[in-house]
Order: structure tokens, then C-alpha cells, then sequence
């Protein structure tokens, strides 16, 4: 079975839609790339082929189905191999994604990544090659996943949102209450939503309520 083929047999055994051919076989060039890098150079702890679909990538696509369709900017901090940030920009091309990324070497992967991908139309997307933090401009979601600090993150990343701008946090169900209690602002949270395949993990959305201090 292609890898394309795999990925949307995990995604309608999750309970959710598959994706369009051309789409799908977008993911299938990203993993032969992930895959391939891997081999040489550490981007993901994580290197079975199966595990990867489950882990980055169907997550990831889950991740991009549930932002709010008013969303038309995204800053994906600490992207490392590009999760969720480049299934972000594949399956909502509306959205202008930053991934934020300081590491030498990944930061020339995603670059190829997004080279290879925009060989027939040019994603929306583009690879900030420092610490997050020293950006100046404010985005309408910031998405975190597999980020090393969490306390300094967290604060770091509402900086980053305009007005009214989103958080998408990919999670576990045990991390939930003490990344709210971080967050020294007027917040509105929705209920965590489970990830597929593991029970414990999630994405945990929130809005700011007002402009951060």
C-alpha cells in the first residue's frame, strides 16, 4: 500500500474524511523526505513509517481541521520537522504559516520540504530561521507541539497573537490545567479534543479575550 493510500486508511479508521489525491500525495512526498533525512540527520525521535502517519501526520491534519475558518495568519513555534505548521499550510491554503524554527538543520529541511511541495503551485508558507520570540509581527494562531519549555514558551507566543488571536496546543490530557494556569490573561478555552490513536493526547484551542499586556 502507497503511502498515500496508508494515510487516509488512518484517517477514515479515526473517524475522519480522506483527502483529496493531490493532497494526499503531497503528504506521501513530505514523508519520503522526512524519511529519507532521518536516516542522516535527527528530526523526530519517531522513524517507523506507520508511527510517523499516526503520530505527525494524521494528528497534524486533525490539527488543521479544527482552526477557525477566520484564521489568515500562522505562526508554528519551535516547527522542528514541520508538524503541525506544513500540514497546516497544505490543507488550508488560506492561511499564511510561519514556521519558527532555530535549529540549522532543520530549518534546511523545511526549506526542501517546501521547495519539493512547490514545484506545481507555491505553498503559503515561509521559514523563520531563529527563536520565535524575536518576531515582530503578530499572528492570528500560534500553534505549539513537542516544545521543550513550556513556562517560557507559552508567554512568549501570546505576545505573538493579534486581538482576538487563537492558541492550538497539541497536548496530553494531564498537561491540560497547568498550561492554563500559565496563561496571565483573559483567555477563553475550549474543551480538549482527542487526538486519534492515543486517548491522551489533544489539541487544546483557546482564544484571547483581550490584548496582552
Amino acid at each position: 500500500m502507497s503511502s498515500a493510500a496508508r494515510l487516509n486508511q488512518l484517517l477514515h479508521e479515526s473517524g475522519h474524511p480522506p483527502l483529496p489525491p493531490g493532497i494526499a500525495q503531497q503528504f506521501s512526498a513530505y514523508l519520503d523526505l522526512l524519511l529519507r533525512w532521518n536516516q542522516r540527520t535527527n528530526l523526530t525521535a519517531i522513524r517507523d513509517e506507520d508511527e510517523i502517519l499516526r503520530r505527525h501526520f494524521v494528528e497534524s491534519i486533525l490539527c488543521a481541521r479544527l482552526l477557525p475558518s477566520h484564521i489568515v495568519s500562522l505562526l508554528d513555534f519551535g516547527s522542528g520537522a514541520g508538524f503541525p505548521g506544513l500540514p497546516i499550510a497544505l490543507m488550508r491554503r488560506e492561511i499564511a504559516v510561519t514556521l519558527a524554527e532555530s535549529q540549522n538543520k532543520k530549518v534546511a529541511f523545511l526549506r526542501e520540504v517546501i521547495r519539493t511541495l512547490s514545484a506545481d503551485f507555491t505553498l503559503p508558507v515561509k521559514v523563520h530561521s531563529a527563536r520565535a520570540e524575536i518576531l515582530l509581527s503578530r499572528f492570528d494562531c500560534v500553534t505549539l507541539r513537542a516544545v521543550d519549555n513550556m513556562d517560557r514558551a507559552l508567554p512568549a507566543a501570546l505576545q505573538l497573537l493579534n486581538p482576538q488571536g487563537w492558541l492550538a496546543i497539541m497536548t496530553t490530557n494531564r498537561e491540560v490545567e497547568s498550561i492554563q494556569d500559565l496563561v496571565a490573561v483573559p483567555f477563553s478555552w475550549q474543551s480538549p479534543v482527542p487526538l486519534p490513536e492515543n486517548t491522551d493526547r489533544v489539541l487544546l484551542l483557546g482564544q484571547l479575550s483581550s490584548i496582552p499586556l
